[in-house]
């Protein structure tokens, strides 16, 4: 039996925190692999590492001097070292650091060095190994390369009984590159993967998803146990606590994801598997949403009998480089829903094309469009949800602009306007999570 643990920079902070970490990690002999984060805002620093190394590579670049941004990067370790007592020459680490900054070190290399320090930090505080993940992760034309790394994992890592790992990073050609922000949860969830693990722990500073945000929903319940499908519709439409990459490597090897909260550790914390047979309790497993959309409604008869219309359609948003978030039609007319960062320079600009490439009747667009997604398992077998959701949104006044929902059944995504966005969530989430349900 083995598992993986991630923890994020929330849970290694400062002393006070990393003590946490150490408690929870001996709690459980089976937790082997470590993955860590940079340091996160914490009681001394009101900053993350990775953004104060981020604006040193950046005023290095420009031959400015970052020694004053450089202090309190390194006043976070020494705080943390000096307060646990350990044993490690974090002087010297530092020091390689900010010279490899100082000699024109990459981007990625820079930022990289958050968690690089981290790990070295946590492996002394608990006896553990340090094994840079530079050694182990790969990437591709910067993809990561999942089978190299998961080989190079194996045959390095089984040689260590016990290691603590930086995310975020690897390398290509040698050289260290960096996921997108967040990608220590996809670090954690590779090596989960190659050493096949039991579970895959990811610890934050939150016990787990909630079915609605907490800023618009008060007290919203907690989620026990959710899908890899699910998950990916609600991450997808805005529910950001884990990193979407992860789910990958884990997906196929049925090894479960258990996000769970450093502060809080004997929490349940929210079950991520891909057995979709999994009862839930409920009929809707969370509701999210993404604000500031553009439609784009065509209208033209017959449409539908022309064979190349959509692939037209498509080629106008392709050619402008632009990104199609929904696209729901009937007989004589379409839909396109796109965000406005990518539409607003550019409105002019397609509506002239679609005009002209598609010929069409009348072209009308809309701006402040929410999407809200409605995501749940227990759609597919459950009579009079649509009914339901759309009922309760109409006792509240909101005008319904679009509907669309998945084939797999598990997900309704709704359209409308930006200022009806938090009362139709708080609308829908009162329908199926009220009290009247409990």
């Amino acid at each position: 039996m083995m598992k993986v643990a991630k923890f994020g920079g929330s849970s290694l902070a400062d002393a006070g925190q990393l003590q946490k970490v150490k408690d929870i990690i001996q709690a459980d002999k089976d937790r082997k692999y470590i993955v860590v984060s940079a340091p996160g805002k914490g009681v001394n620093n009101n900053h993350k590492v990775t953004d104060l190394l981020a604006m040193c590579h950046q005023l290095s670049d420009h031959d400015l001097n970052f020694n004053e941004v450089y202090k309190i990067i390194e006043d976070v370790y020494k705080n943390i070292a000096d307060d646990l007592g350990l044993a490690i020459d974090i002087d010297s680490i530092l020091a390689d650091v900010k010279e490899e900054i100082t000699n024109g070190a990459s981007y990625d290399f820079v930022i990289s060095r958050g968690e690089f320090m981290s790990a070295q930090v946590l492996a002394s505080f608990i006896g553990y190994d340090f094994v840079d993940a530079k050694d182990l992760i790969f990437f591709n034309e910067g993809i990561l390369n999942l089978e190299k790394s998961q080989e190079n994992i194996k045959n390095i890592l089984s040689n260590h009984d016990r290691a603590v790992i930086p995310g975020f990073y690897g390398q290509e050609d040698g050289d260290v590159k960096t996921f997108s922000r967040g990608g220590s949860d996809v670090t954690g969830s590779v090596i989960a993967s190659a050493m096949d693990a039991q579970i895959y722990e990811n610890f934050t500073d939150v016990s787990g998803f909630l079915v609605a945000d907490p800023r618009i929903v008060k007290n919203p319940c907690p989620i026990e146990t959710i899908t890899y499908k699910e998950l990916r519709e609600l991450s997808y439409m805005g529910a950001n606590v884990l990193h979407e990459e992860a789910i990958f490597p884990l997906r196929d090897k049925n090894i479960p994801i258990n996000i769970k909260n450093t502060n809080a550790p004997a929490k349940a914390g929210t079950l991520i598997v891909s057995n979709s047979d999994i009862k839930n309790k409920r009929i809707l497993t969370g509701i999210t949403g993404k604000k500031d959309f553009t439609s784009i409604t065509l209208e033209k008869v017959n449409m539908n009998n022309e064979k190349d219309f959509f692939r037209k359609l498509t080629t106008v948003f392709e050619s402008n480089d632009i990104s199609i978030e929904h696209m729901p039609s009937g007989i004589d007319t379409v839909s396109v829903l796109v965000a406005d960062s990518y539409i607003t320079p550019k409105l002019k600009k397609v509506l002239e094309e679609l005009q002209i490439y598609l010929n069409v009747d009348s072209i009308s667009w809309e701006r402040d469009i929410s999407l809200i997604a409605v995501v749940g398992r227990g759609m597919k077998k459950e009579k009079g949800v649509a009914s339901r959701t759309f009922t309760a949104l109409a006792k509240e006044g909101v005008n319904v602009k679009m509907i669309s929902q998945g084939s797999s059944e598990i997900n309704i995504i709704i359209g409308v306007e930006t200022c009806d966005f938090e009362k139709a969530i708080r609308a829908i989430y009162d329908e199926f999570y009220g009290s009247k349900q409990d």
